[in-house]
Parts: C-alpha cells; sequence; structure tokens
C-alpha cells in the first residue's frame, strides 16, 4: 500500500514502475462536475494533477493498494509581473497550510451558511476506507455536521414514537413478565418481598432509534470538546439547543449488540441516514471516545472538501457578520448566479468570491477573465434592478475577494481596499484565512 501526498491545484511526479493509467477522479455536482485529481503515467513515473479540492481517495481501478491525499496548503509568493506561482524551496518555507476546519466552522457561525453545505464536501462511505494519520482527519467534523442536519430535521417533524421494551422493579404490583431470576436476585435475596421485576411494553419516544440518536448527540458533544482551539462553535452550540429539548425524555443506554445488529424501519424515512451516519460515527471510534485520543492512525472513507465553496461560505460569513442584510447571497436571473450583491442604491455592488491566491501580486493578468465575468453580472437589467440602480449611466460596482495569508488579522472587510486602475470602479479585496501549525509527514 502506497500513499501519494500533494497539495491542492499543482502537478507532481512520482518515481512509479507500475503501468497505469486511471481516470479522473471527479466530485459529483448538481451542476458540473469538479476536477478533484487527474493521472497520468509516463517511463516509470506517474503524475498526478490536483485542483481545488482537498481529501483522500483510493486512485480509480487500485483500491486498497494506492491512496492519494491533498492537503490544503498555499504558497504566499508569486511572480509580481506575470502572477505565476514562484517554485517552493526544498523545504517548502513559502507553502502555509491553511486551517480547513477553522474555516468551516467560522463559516457556519453564520446561520444562512449551514443551508448551502450540501455541495462542500463528498464522502464515499460505501468504498474501502484509508489509514489516515490523526491530523489528517477533516472529515469526522463533517460527518457530524451531516448527522446533525438530518436529526434537526427528524426534530422538525417530531420524534418516532413507538411500543418499545422495559424492565422495572415494581413495588406491590405485576405487569407484563415477570423476570424470575431477577426478582430472586434484587428482591428476595435483600428482603423486599413486595418488589416483583416485570417486563413490558411502553409506549413513547424512548425506542431503540431515539436512544441510538440521542447516545451519538451526547458522543459529538464529547468529541467536538477536542476542537476548542478552533475558537468558535456556535453552529454546534444552536444546532444542540434546538435538538436537545426533544430528547429530554430519551434514555442514551443502548448496548453494543444492539447497534452492531439493529434492522432499520424503512417506514420512517426520515430516521434512515440518521441512523446510518450515527452508527458510522460510533463505529469509526470504536464505540469509545477514549480509544481514538491513543491512536496515530484512523480510518477514514474516502472524501473530498471543494475549497472554492468553503472559501465562498467563509467570504459569506465575514460579509453577512459586516454589512448584515445589505448581502444577497447567490442571487439568480437568466442563468446566471452570482456569489453576492451588496445591496445600497446608487452604491451597491456585485461581489464575486475567487479561491485563487495570485491576486497577492501586482500584476493584473490573472484578474482580467474574471473582471469581464463580474462586470457581464453588473451590467444585467434584472441586477441593477434587485440593486435599485434606475440611472443607466450609473455603473454597479464590482468588487474581487480573494484568499491571503497575511500575519495580521483584518477586523472589517474593506470593500474598497485596492482598486485596480485599469478598470473603472474594480476593487480586489484581500481575506485572510485562518492557518495551522506546518505539521510534517
Amino acid at each position: 500500500m502506497r500513499p501519494f501526498f500533494l497539495r491542492e491545484h499543482i502537478s507532481s511526479s512520482f518515481d512509479f514502475s507500475e503501468v497505469m493509467n486511471p481516470p479522473d477522479i471527479l466530485f459529483k455536482k448538481r451542476r458540473n462536475e469538479g476536477l478533484c485529481a487527474s493521472f497520468k503515467s509516463v517511463e516509470g513515473k506517474i503524475g498526478i494533477s490536483t485542483s481545488y479540492y482537498v481529501g483522500a481517495d483510493w486512485i480509480p481501478g487500485h483500491v486498497g493498494d494506492h491512496w492519494i491525499y491533498v492537503e490544503s496548503k498555499l504558497n504566499t509568493k508569486f511572480d509580481q509581473e506575470t502572477g505565476d506561482e514562484c517554485k517552493p524551496t526544498p523545504e517548502e518555507k513559502e507553502l502555509v497550510r491553511v486551517d480547513v476546519l477553522k474555516m468551516l466552522f467560522q463559516a457556519l457561525e453564520e446561520p444562512d451558511a449551514r443551508n448551502h453545505t450540501k455541495e462542500l464536501f463528498e464522502i464515499k462511505f460505501d468504498s474501502r476506507w484509508i489509514p489516515l494519520q490523526k491530523h489528517q482527519d477533516l472529515i469526522s467534523p463533517l460527518i457530524m455536521i451531516q448527522f446533525l442536519n438530518q436529526v434537526k430535521d427528524i426534530v422538525r417533524k417530531g420524534l418516532k414514537r413507538s411500543y418499545y421494551k422495559v424492565e422495572r422493579n415494581l413495588y406491590a404490583k405485576v405487569k407484563g413478565k415477570v423476570l424470575v431470576s431477577q426478582t430472586i436476585k434484587q428482591n428476595l435475596v435483600k428482603n423486599k418481598n413486595l418488589n416483583t421485576y416485570c417486563q413490558y411494553e411502553q409506549f413513547g419516544a424512548d425506542g431503540l432509534e431515539n436512544r441510538l440518536l440521542k447516545k451519538t448527540l451526547t458522543f459529538i458533544r464529547r468529541y467536538l470538546g477536542t476542537y476548542k482551539s478552533l475558537g468558535s462553535d456556535a453552529y454546534f452550540q444552536e444546532t444542540f439547543n434546538f435538538i436537545q429539548p426533544a430528547f429530554e425524555e430519551v434514555s442514551e443506554e443502548v448496548q453494543l449488540h444492539e447497534i452492531k445488529h439493529f434492522k432499520f424501519n424503512p417506514f420512517y424515512k426520515n430516521y434512515e441516514k440518521a441512523i446510518e451516519l450515527a452508527k458510522l460515527i460510533l463505529q469509526r471510534f470504536s464505540y469509545n471516545l477514549n480509544s481514538i485520543q491513543n491512536q496515530d492512525t484512523i480510518l477514514t472513507p474516502p472524501y473530498w472538501i471543494d475549497m472554492s465553496k468553503l472559501f465562498e461560505l467563509f467570504v459569506l460569513g465575514k460579509l453577512k457578520k459586516e454589512f448584515g442584510s445589505k448581502i444577497t447571497y447567490h442571487p439568480r436571473t437568466h442563468g446566471n448566479e452570482l456569489d453576492f450583491l451588496y445591496l445600497d442604491g446608487n452604491n451597491s455592488k456585485v461581489i464575486d468570491a475567487k479561491y485563487k491566491p495570485q491576486y497577492f501580486g501586482k500584476s493584473h493578468l490573472g484578474l482580467h477573465n474574471d473582471i469581464r465575468q463580474v462586470s457581464g453580472y453588473a451590467r444585467l437589467k434584472s441586477i441593477r434592478k434587485k440593486a435599485g440602480v434606475i440611472d443607466s449611466n450609473i455603473l454597479l460596482q464590482c468588487v474581487i475577494v480573494y484568499p491571503k495569508l497575511s500575519k495580521q488579522e483584518e477586523e472589517k472587510i474593506n470593500l474598497h481596499q485596492n482598486e485596480v486602475e485599469q478598470y473603472e470602479k474594480v476593487w480586489k479585496v484581500g481575506v485572510n484565512l485562518p492557518k495551522k501549525k506546518e505539521v510534517l509527514f
């Protein structure tokens, strides 16, 4: 088994004796599929090209033998004239590792962002799982987010109520089936002659499905405590505040054999995905939170995260925090879909988030196509109407937001940060990404 370690948006070649020309790995989307990785085998080497997706996956046709891990590492040095990425030194001192989880958690502070995570990541649960180092595990919080969204949907519709078996030590009465051995051990031996241990059916929300969900919720709360360094858990806190009241009467006592041999009731369709995710969450940590804390390697299902989409949601959170209701996310018109529209009458702006760090430099060569795209949106009559701009002589302002890795954290977004001098009313704005200390393989 051989892993190939890469970073996003780069082409690398590796010595490899096997002849292989596997197909591309694609990220499934509602519209156009994204390219995660492509492969080319030439004269004892394999060339791998990555895009703006990070994750881990088996090389197609070689499941169980060879896999790739793509991490979010960005270069801070670009040619000032061409905007091309400078080649890093052997020590890779110009490369900075982006804290993907912190980006995600900060984005989820904004409620609007939580409704747009559907195409943010792809998890291949049915594929063989990949052994990753503990610090490479990005998927656990993503699975948990997916689980919490499913449980929120269940709570909105109401928890399933059903008949379930309970065992109680009853005083001065008998109900259901008498458990003779337990009655002797718990009562007669202790001279409690009026007590009888019975098993009977009861109707309510404390069924096996709900107990399994609650056990998983408790597990997630404990697990998330290990991510306090992320600095924000607003999304999880609000979600738990919404979910927990519905589970007040539900126990979290579930036996291991009940989890492993649980049979799903197809009548309750909204439970299907939640139960599947609950079993996966508990299974991947061997049903014990303490076990993962002592493991260097974790088995993880293949997954991909769309960094362009994540950056877009990250920017949405920043803009909403700064400008509130003035920001409209993904307004659509005539088949066109903008990233953001800043509504302020004649000062309205079309804002586009581009996950392209080469905008660091002074060169605007890479900007031209993006500016043409945003300018086209700004001239749509329907967009001008939404923005409240009536005078045809007034141009909508255009802003392109790009990622930067500065050591200084900006508190506010200045939409007029850097004017692109070659164009009228066009600005580029850098937004700092959270960074992570380098971890060597």
